[in-house]
């Protein structure tokens, strides 16, 4: 099982040429399971509906119920009509759908969200979760109160799951950090443990032309749930982290990590 989380920068940039670069870099990779975050929805058009009829996968979509706040940012007339969310594309059905609204203080509410995707695998439910964790820099404790939001409502939507539950998403966080860390007492891991020693880590990297003035970070994470039996994490790397035909697919590099039934490293 091949899980992607990638973070697609909205309609910010040059994005009708990003959106073929990133086209370009799922076909490439040829995943199960996308958790996307800001991807937008204009025109009667959803960026992760197309990404979906191309790539012949099922698809949810969670649309942010605040977005003047990104629309705002938007130079574009029509930004008003424009919105933005989180979706999920999947090889298999998406028999049940739920969204969290996650908390925030009246001055940070910009409607982030978390997308619950229950989805029919061949081996039984995958507990499937993507989500966008406030972003501003000084709002640790806030994206603290998010997470533990997230774990009761990963938990909720995990009982009686053929699969551990998958958590991906943009946390505006490191992993070492106050916000990201508690995950671990919630039973979840970091499956960028079982990434090469020297594999390139930052998903927001000022290599990335539409980065400026920052540093490095890998503030993008897939997370498991309890270990299940007989499972194994094969490879987990960066994708999406230069140029397709002269473009940058987004702001923000993908994870993809690569999971099977059977002896390997250790499971999850």
């Amino acid at each position: 099982m091949r899980i992607v989380t990638w973070n697609l920068w909205w309609r910010f940039g040059p994005w009708a040429e990003r959106q073929k670069a990133i086209l370009a870099v799922l076909r490439e990779l040829r995943p199960d399971v996308v958790g996307l975050q800001e991807v937008w929805e204009a025109d009667g058009e959803n960026l992760a509906g197309w990404l979906a009829g191309e790539l012949g996968l099922h698809w949810a979509w969670a649309p942010c119920d605040a977005p003047e706040r990104w629309q705002r940012r938007l130079l574009d007339d029509g930004a008003d009509e424009v919105g933005v969310g989180n979706a999920v594309l999947s090889r298999w059905p998406v028999a049940d759908r739920a969204v969290l609204r996650l908390p925030a203080p009246e001055d940070l509410d910009d409607g982030r969200l978390a997308l619950y995707a229950g989805l029919d695998t061949p081996g039984g439910r995958l507990p499937f979760c993507t989500v966008h964790l406030t972003s501003a820099s000084h709002a640790s404790a806030v994206r603290a109160e998010q997470v533990t939001a997230l774990a009761g409502f990963v938990a909720e939507h995990s009982r009686g799951a053929g699969h551990p539950p998958v958590l991906t998403g943009d946390f505006n966080a490191e992993p070492d950090s106050a916000e990201v860390r508690p995950l671990a007492a919630h039973g979840f891991r970091d499956l960028w443990e079982y990434a090469g020693p020297d594999a390139p880590s930052a998903t927001w990297d000022p290599a990335n032309p539409y980065i400026t003035g920052e540093e490095a970070a890998r503030v993008d994470h897939i997370h498991v749930g309890p270990p299940g039996p007989g499972t194994a994490v094969r490879a987990v790397r960066r994708a999406g982290d230069g140029p397709v035909d002269g473009v940058w697919p987004s702001d923000h590099a993908a994870v993809v990590a690569d999971l099977s039934d059977g002896p390997g490293t250790p499971g999850w």
